[in-house]
C-alpha cells in the first residue's frame, strides 16, 4: 500500500476528466457561442446578472428558489470548490468513494480530505454512523473538520442516494456543525425519473447547504468551463458567498465572455437543450444497463446505475483471473482494462478508494464510436445503442469480461 503513483499517474495532473455524453455539440449552443465571439468586455467575476438569473430560473424549476444576489458563476465547479474551502477554512470530509475532483482542491490549500465509507445501498453520501465517528476522531487528533462536500447523484458510483439515507446524513452533519456543499453536476441524468427520487440536501437544511453545479454534467461540453452555486439564504449563506467571491477576485476566476452566453441559453433549459438532454439521458441509460449487465453477469459486483454515464465495478471476485495478468491493485486493473477495452478505466484510487481493491469506473460515451461520423449517426438513430459499432463495442467490453470470468472458474479450487 506504500506504493507510489509512477511517471504519467498523478494524482492530479493525470486525474481522470468528467464523463462526456459522446454525442455532437448541439448546434444551437454552437450559435449562441459563435455570436458571443466578438464580447470584448470580461465576465465579470461571479458571473454577469443574465447568467445568474438564468441559474435562478433553472433552481426555481426544481423546487430551489434563489437569488441572484446568492449565486455565483465560475470557470468550472473545481474553481468553486477551491473558493468554498478556501472561504470556510478547516478540514474537509468527503465520501468514499468521490468524485476525482474533490480531493486535489483540498490538498492544493493544505488540508486533508477525510473520507468517510458510504451506506450499501449508495455512494455520494456518507453513512451517518461513519460520519459521526470520522468527526470524532479527527477532532480528538487536533483536527477541526468544517465542510462535507456529497453529491445525490453519484460520479463516480452512479447512484442516487435515497431520502432517508440522504436525510441521515445530513442531520448527522448538522448535527456536528458541518456546513454541507452539494454537487448536483450530475442531477439532470437521472436514467428514470419516474422510478428515481432526488432531493437536494439544501431542501433538508436550507441554511447550511451550498449547492454547486458543474453545466459539464448535462448542459456544456467539459471544454466549455462554467458553474454556478447557490448560496444559503440569511446571514451566514450572505457572509459566504462574499468570501467566496474574495477568493475568486483574487483568482481573477471568470467565466469567459462567450462560454458565459452558451451558459445563459443553456440555463434557460430551450426545447433543443431540453430535447438533447432527454436524448442523452436515454441513451447512456441503455449503455450503462448493458454494461452492468456483462460486469454483473462476469461474478464481478456493481450497483445498478441510476444516473451519469458511467459504472463503478469491483472486479474483486476476479482477482485469481486477473492476478496472471500482473494486476495486483487498482493502478494495475487501470492500466489492463484501458488497453484491453481501448478506452479509459480509471481506477478506484483515481476516487479516493483504497488502492489495493480492485475497483474501476467504466465510461458508456466512449461505446457510442470514436469518429464524428459514428457518433452523429448515434445522434439520428432512434436506438443508438442498437448501432452496428454500438453493438461491437458492447461485444468486445462482454468479450474482456466474459474472459475474465471464464479463467477465475478454471482456478477454482476444486471442492
Amino acid at each position: 500500500m506504500g506504493r507510489t503513483d509512477p511517471e504519467g499517474h498523478g494524482p492530479v495532473r493525470y486525474g481522470p476528466p468528467l464523463p462526456d455524453d459522446g454525442l455532437p455539440l448541439l448546434p444551437e449552443l454552437s450559435e449562441v457561442l459563435a455570436a458571443a465571439a466578438g464580447r470584448s468586455a470580461a465576465e465579470p467575476v461571479g458571473g454577469g446578472t443574465t447568467l445568474r438569473e438564468a441559474a435562478c430560473g433553472y433552481w426555481a424549476r426544481r423546487g430551489l428558489p434563489a437569488d441572484p444576489g446568492r449565486v455565483t458563476a465560475a470557470p468550472g465547479a473545481p474553481a468553486l470548490l477551491l473558493a468554498l474551502t478556501a472561504a470556510l477554512g478547516g478540514d474537509v470530509l468527503v465520501p468514499r468513494p468521490c468524485a476525482a475532483w474533490w480531493g486535489p482542491y483540498a490538498r492544493l490549500l493544505g488540508r486533508p480530505a477525510f473520507h468517510v465509507a458510504t451506506p450499501a445501498e449508495c455512494g455520494g453520501v456518507p453513512d451517518p454512523y461513519a460520519l459521526l465517528e470520522t468527526v470524532r476522531r479527527v477532532r480528538a487528533e487536533g483536527g477541526d473538520p468544517r465542510l462535507l462536500v456529497l453529491s445525490v447523484a453519484d460520479d463516480p458510483t452512479a447512484t442516487v442516494a435515497p431520502p432517508e439515507a440522504l436525510h441521515e446524513a445530513v442531520e448527522a452533519a448538522a448535527g456536528e456543525g458541518l456546513h454541507l456543499v452539494s454537487d448536483e453536476t450530475w442531477r439532470d441524468t437521472v436514467h428514470d425519473p419516474h422510478t428515481t427520487v432526488l432531493f437536494s440536501p439544501a431542501e433538508m437544511l436550507p441554511d447550511r447547504v451550498t449547492v454547486v453545479g458543474d453545466l459539464a454534467g448535462a448542459l456544456l461540453p467539459p471544454g466549455w468551463p462554467a458553474a454556478v452555486a447557490r448560496f444559503a439564504d440569511g446571514p451566514g449563506g450572505a457572509a459566504l458567498h462574499a468570501r467566496v467571491l474574495d477568493v475568486l477576485t483574487a483568482l481573477d476566476a471568470r467565466v469567459a465572455a462567450p462560454v458565459a452566453a452558451a451558459a445563459e441559453y443553456a440555463l434557460a433549459e430551450p426545447e433543443p437543450v431540453t430535447a438533447r438532454v432527454a436524448t442523452a439521458v436515454r441513451t447512456h441509460a441503455h449503455l450503462a444497463a448493458a454494461v452492468h449487465g456483462a460486469v454483473v453477469g462476469a461474478g464481478a459486483l456493481a450497483r445498478p446505475p441510476r444516473a451519469g454515464r458511467h459504472l463503478y465495478a469491483d472486479l474483486g471476485p476476479l482477482r485469481t483471473a486477473l492476478v496472471p495478468h500482473g494486476v495486483g491493485d487498482a493502478q494495475d486493473l487501470e492500466d489492463h482494462l484501458s488497453a484491453r477495452l481501448g478506452m479509459p478505466a480509471p481506477g478506484g484510487h483515481r476516487f479516493g478508494d483504497d488502492l489495493g481493491a480492485l475497483r474501476v469506473r467504466l465510461s458508456t460515451a466512449p461505446l457510442l464510436g470514436g469518429t464524428r461520423q459514428e457518433r452523429a449517426l448515434c445522434l439520428g438513430s432512434p436506438a443508438p445503442w442498437e448501432l452496428p459499432h454500438v453493438q461491437r463495442a458492447l461485444t468486445t467490453l462482454r468479450s474482456v469480461f466474459d474472459d475474465l470470468r471464464d479463467d477465475a472458474q478454471r482456478r477454482e479450487p476444486p471442492r
